[in-house]
């Protein structure tokens, strides 16, 4: 029912912003709402890394699945169980970048009917790495639309894209991939009855409406003719907080894809999306394990009263002894 709601919502928002093209929208889906998408979206991820910057964390918290650092004979794991500053910017770039987390254990069956077993599900981490970078890509080739004249890196970046040149216009490869790694990921989603059955709207949306940028962009590239000429001046007003009146020759495939757009800026700092920004906060991810090197004391510590044992006894020697319980002072 989750995907279902999805679908019709990503479906209905992709209609709505074809309204863009109707006489006298074009301001306001062309202009208004993609400025006030990206409002929300610096605003709100502000909002969410400042909150979380304010957590306290007075303790190294790390999780590690490596030998830690001791005696100078006993080889350590630095990468897995970081001891400084550098190893664990290391093992966070490994992170960001190559999602070595997923490489872990993330897939466990029972053998024999009673043993249980942990593995890696490499799919999905091919499949995560796929989409991302994908993604990465294909966010700097719209830098071209934004940019006059377009950055050197921007265009050798499209030509290693579409290195293949097939079909007219070419196909990006990025492209094709992206969109094939997000069908894996929702078809993943929902062949496994045990992800199917913790799966929220919240799982569901954000692949669907992703795969809704990505085919409507991909439809406006090869199969839905518009003027590029047009589209690249409302852009480059939009960058240059100069903006201009869109022109009547753009598709409303484009308004609907650039409203699918604004969708997922505003959506992004208020969704599990945030966690591109978060995995820098994760006190678990971001912290050298120290424990054995530097004693670490609690910043907020208050003096105890406390109740030491010469008291306790004092104060119940007659009973203990009564008890039959030993003492120390008779």
């Amino acid at each position: 029912m989750n995907i279902v709601v999805s679908l019709v919502i990503v479906s209905g928002l992709f209609l709505l912003g074809l309204a863009g093209a109707v006489p006298g929208m074009g301001w306001v889906f062309g202009v208004a709402i993609p400025y006030l998408a990206l409002a929300l979206f610096a605003g709100g991820l502000i909002y969410r890394v400042l909150n979380w910057a304010r957590i306290p964390v007075p303790f190294r918290i790390p999780t590690t699945c490596g030998q830690q650092k001791a005696l100078p004979w006993i080889k350590s794991q630095s990468l897995e169980n970081p001891h400084n500053a550098l190893a664990a910017i290391g093992r966070m770039a490994l992170e960001v970048l190559l999602f070595r987390s997923l490489l872990r254990n993330t897939k466990s069956q029972l053998i024999d009917g009673d043993r249980l077993a942990y593995a890696s599900s490499p799919w999905l981490w091919i499949g995560a790495m796929a989409m991302h970078w994908s993604f990465l890509i294909i966010l700097i080739r719209h830098v071209r639309l934004m940019t006059n004249p377009v950055p050197s890196c921007v265009r050798f970046l499209e030509q290693a894209d579409g290195f293949f040149e097939v079909w007219l216009p070419v196909v990006y490869a990025t492209s094709v991939i992206f969109l094939a790694a997000l069908a894996y990921l929702l078809l993943r989603r929902l062949a496994s009855p045990q992800l199917r059955y913790i799966s929220l709207l919240a799982d569901y949306f954000p692949l669907l409406l992703l795969l809704g940028i990505g085919i409507s962009g991909f439809c406006l590239r090869h199969l839905v003719k518009t003027d590029v000429t047009a589209v690249k001046q409302l852009a480059t007003g939009l960058a240059g907080l100069a903006p201009t009146a869109p022109a009547d020759s753009i598709s409303p495939w484009f308004y609907g894809h650039l409203f699918l757009v604004c969708v997922l800026l505003a959506y992004f700092p208020f969704s599990k999306l945030t966690h591109m920004a978060g995995v820098f906060l994760s006190p678990t991810r971001n912290l050298a394990n120290s424990n054995r090197m530097v004693r670490h004391v609690n910043p907020w510590d208050y003096p105890v009263k406390v109740h030491p044992y010469e008291e306790y006894e004092d104060e119940l020697r007659d009973k203990m002894k009564a008890a039959g319980l030993p003492v120390d002072k008779q």
